[in-house]
């Protein structure tokens, strides 16, 4: 399958390099077009993408990729597959806040739909994407290509937004969580290349633990705490210091964000 991305941005290039990095895909079967000419050239040559021009490469796309800002030319970029994207192409969006509405609106005649929120992790071959489909659209057309940056959950379209302030936006929290306990580690008198290595490997390590054992957290808590101990002690003023709630704030300000910025 080829795959054309309209939008050379750095979500598009995340999406590439991993594509090409997992053997998902050849990097001639994947060509990029851009206002910006010297930014697609810099791709081209980076990744050893197709450069044949966008006339050439956009007719024969199984895939088109819509990764422009969501303030661009919409109108113009509709337009544009829809003259020169061969019908049964699938055009997939990762424009945050248009809607599968949106987009069928402005896509000329029956076409498949699909609108991803990407996650951010798509070195990492984790995380997962939200993807919705129009009513042309089949997981099977874009379950490679999504997989091939990530892991996808197929969703309702009203889950989007919750999905994004805590899916997407999720990776925040966590390197704040280990920039915080880095810092508690030095405050107490670690050398900091030290907690670092300790801070992430426990991170990892517990992590790997939730998910061979099948536990709920708070089981493992229990395991891991003993009476009047060292962790009881620590998790006490943890719950003082309103954590949990704190956190679950933070996700709630990111969902009402996304939500306003969609009804942009």
């Amino acid at each position: 399958m080829a795959v054309h991305f309209i939008g050379a941005g750095q979500m598009s290039e995340a999406i590439i390099r991993a594509l090409i990095a997992k053997g998902t895909y050849d990097s001639q079967a994947i060509s990029i077009s851009d206002i910006d000419a010297d930014r697609v050239a810099l791709l081209n040559e980076r990744y050893a993408l197709d450069a044949r021009s966008r006339d050439e490469t956009l007719p024969e796309a199984d895939l088109v990729v819509i990764g422009v800002r969501p303030q661009d030319d919409l109108i113009g970029v509709t337009k544009l597959i829809s003259a020169q994207a061969a019908p049964e192409a699938v055009a997939v969006s990762i424009v945050a806040g248009v809607t599968i509405d949106r987009w069928n609106s402005l896509l000329e005649g029956p076409r498949a739909v699909v609108r991803i929120i990407p996650n951010t992790l798509t070195d990492t071959g984790l995380g997962y994407s939200a993807a919705v489909l129009n009513e042309y659209a089949r997981e099977e057309q874009v379950d490679a290509f999504i997989n091939g940056f990530g892991k996808v959950v197929y969703i309702d379209e009203a889950l989007i937004d919750a999905f994004t302030g805590v899916a997407v936006a999720g990776p925040n929290y966590i390197y704040y969580f280990y920039e915080s306990m880095v810092d508690a580690g030095v405050l107490a008198g670690l050398p900091r290349e030290l907690v670092k290595q300790a801070v992430l490997e426990n991170l990892v390590g517990a992590a790997k633990m939730l998910t061979l054992s099948g536990k709920h957290p708070r089981q493992l808590l229990d395991i891991n705490n003993s009476p009047a101990g060292v962790g009881m002690h620590g998790l006490y003023e943890l719950n003082n210091s309103d954590f949990a709630a704190g956190l679950q704030r933070s996700v709630l300000a990111a969902v009402k964000r996304t939500t306003e910025l969609a009804g942009k």
